[in-house]
C-alpha cells in the first residue's frame, strides 16, 4: 500500500509525515509523534480514552484516519500545559483527585478542555452530560465532576490576555 503525506499542526507544531492510508489518528499520534498520552481503549469510540481536540471539537482518535486530518489542528493532553504550568483542567484533576488508575484521564481531560470552551460556566449536571461520552471504570465520576467544576472556576478567574 502506498503511503500518503499528511500535514497537520499537533500541539502548536507543524508536522508532516508519510503514513499508510489506513493509519488511525491514535496510532499516528502515539507511534509517529511519540505522544502517548491518549490511550487505546476500546477501539470502537465507546470509552473515550483516546479523545483529542481536532479543529475545535472533541473526537475519538481511534475512529479517525490520519489522512482525514490532513491540514487539521490537533491538540493532545501533552499540549494542554503551557510553559511548564498545568492547564486549569490538569490542575482540577490533580486538586480534586479526578483520577484513580489514570487510564481514562487523558481523554477525560481533553473532553473537559473542549467542554469548558463550549460551556465555560456549567452546572454539575451539565458536566455529567457533557462528559458522558467518556467512561471511567474506577472513580464513580464524582471527583471528575468536581475537577471539571474546579477548572471552570479557575478559567473564569484567569486574567484576560490583552
Amino acid at each position: 500500500m502506498s503511503k500518503k503525506i499528511v500535514s497537520m499542526t499537533v500541539n502548536g507544531r507543524q508536522v508532516e509525515e508519510a503514513v499508510e492510508p489506513r493509519t488511525l489518528l491514535i496510532h499516528f499520534l502515539r507511534e509517529k509523534m511519540n505522544l502517548t498520552g491518549a490511550h487505546i481503549g476500546c477501539e470502537t469510540s465507546h470509552c473515550g480514552a483516546c479523545t483529542v481536540d481536532l479543529d475545535g471539537q472533541s473526537v475519538k482518535s481511534c475512529t479517525h484516519l490520519a489522512v482525514q486530518c490532513d491540514g487539521s489542528d490537533v491538540k493532545t493532553v501533552e499540549g494542554l500545559a503551557n510553559a511548564g504550568l498545568l492547564h486549569a483542567v490538569q490542575e482540577g484533576f490533580y486538586k480534586e483527585h479526578g483520577l484513580q488508575c489514570g487510564f481514562c484521564t487523558p481523554g477525560m481531560m481533553m473532553r473537559a478542555y473542549r467542554f469548558l470552551q463550549d460551556n465555560p460556566n456549567p452546572s454539575a449536571e451539565e458536566v455529567r452530560v457533557g462528559m458522558s461520552g467518556n467512561l471511567c471504570r474506577c472513580t464513580g465520576y464524582q471527583n471528575i465532576v468536581k475537577a471539571v467544576l474546579h477548572a471552570a472556576k479557575a478559567l473564569q478567574q484567569a486574567p484576560v490576555a490583552a
